[in-house]
């Protein structure tokens, strides 16, 4: 028979008691996960297609994790992915699950009163190296290399370009070269260059590209070839003595597998608010460890998905390098700022928040202000 303090301990387990979520200024979807203990937990998805990621959330994923308990988050995972049938439709649902599982670990982070990155082992450092990531594609070359000093002055410890057009093959319109070659004169030998195309390269293409950019000295090239042509990715890497980095698009630790040992990667690239939340983010890391392969956080949204790459980062032996950071303006950090705090990055340096969970507070306010 059950004794009376094991029913005790079932009875009075925290309990989700309700998920929103709140798509800011038209494009960002937050997660908000409320317990019957008034801790609330945030998460953020992946921006595109928001409708579609609240709907998910509110009409599947939620209606699965009533009244259970938000602590258990491997239980919890496995419960979202059953209900969604992750692994059979893929993309949206685990996008959604991702910000979940991120609110989650904040609900257990600030139930014990921990960082996250205690509940990951412990800090391996106390701030995390960041690189200067430049999203537009309409500059010249030398508009890029202007752009690229300032950020060097400011002390980023790289900085990465985007060059080629998605969807557009071998495109004619490609500036890749003469943008590196630019870079690379007004930054100096000693300042990293990274270079993402976004698989817009045919395999031959992107094997003469990448023979140019290893001459320029650059750190690593950026999916020369989409996520799914492993044995393009394959063909590249092993004609290339530059590092090639995938992994943004794909999602389970059994893509990452694919990915690492049929598309031969030298870097693989995880993104949390896409390769679902901490709990797949623990996988993939221990199996990239297992394999002997880096990883390097693609991360593209500078709220809370920063900060939860941050967190990952900083606990962990496998992350080597700097870490990409938008310096594109987004409205929610630089036009309605919606963190109580915003995050501080000194000499291309961020600060871990301390606090317990992700370690952050929303300005309540502005994130009604901007929800819809």
């Amino acid at each position: 028979m059950m004794s009376n303090i094991a029913i005790n301990l079932m009875e009075n387990f925290m309990k989700i008691t309700s998920i929103k979520c709140e798509i800011l200024d038209n494009d960002y979807p937050f997660i908000f996960v409320h317990t019957d203990q008034d801790i609330i937990g945030f998460g953020e998805c992946f921006r595109r297609q928001p409708k579609v990621t609240k709907s998910i959330v509110e009409n599947i994923l939620e209606p699965a994790l009533l009244g259970k308990d938000p602590v258990n988050t491997e239980q919890r995972f496995i419960d979202m992915s059953k209900s969604g049938n992750a692994l059979e439709i893929g993309g949206a649902i685990w996008i959604a699950i991702a910000g979940i599982d991120i609110a989650l670990w904040d609900i257990k982070g600030k139930s014990l009163n921990k960082p996250i990155y205690e509940l990951l082992g412990g800090k391996t450092r106390s701030k995390m190296p960041v690189y200067a990531s430049s999203m537009k594609r309409d500059l010249t070359p030398k508009e890029e290399a202007k752009r690229a000093v300032y950020y060097a002055e400011k002390g980023f410890k790289g900085y990465k370009l985007h060059s080629a057009v998605p969807g557009k093959i071998d495109d004619d319109a490609d500036q890749t070269i003469e943008t590196v070659t630019e870079v690379r004169k007004a930054v100096g030998d000693a300042f990293d260059i990274l270079v993402d195309v976004n698989g817009a390269y045919s395999v031959h293409h992107a094997i003469e590209i990448g023979k140019q950019l290893e001459q320029l000295g650059v750190f690593h090239f950026e999916e020369p070839r989409p996520h799914y042509d492993l044995d393009g990715l394959a063909k590249v890497s092993e004609s290339l003595d530059i590092p090639v980095a995938s992994g943004e698009n794909i999602y389970t630790e059994y893509e990452y597998k694919d990915l690492i040992l049929k598309g031969k990667v030298d870097i693989v690239q995880p993104d949390i608010v896409k390769t679902p939340g901490f709990t797949t983010f623990i996988k993939v890391s221990k199996l990239a460890d297992i394999f002997g392969i880096p990883l390097t956080c693609h991360n593209t949204q500078p709220i809370i998905s920063t900060i939860a790459h941050a967190h990952f980062v900083c606990s962990s032996e496998n992350f080597p390098y700097a870490q990409e950071y938008n310096i594109e303006e987004i409205s929610i950090r630089d036009k309605y700022p919606i963190l109580e705090n915003p995050l501080v990055i000194s000499d291309g340096l961020l600060e871990i928040p301390e606090g317990p969970g992700l370690g952050v507070n929303f300005d309540m306010k502005m994130i009604k202000k901007l929800s819809r």
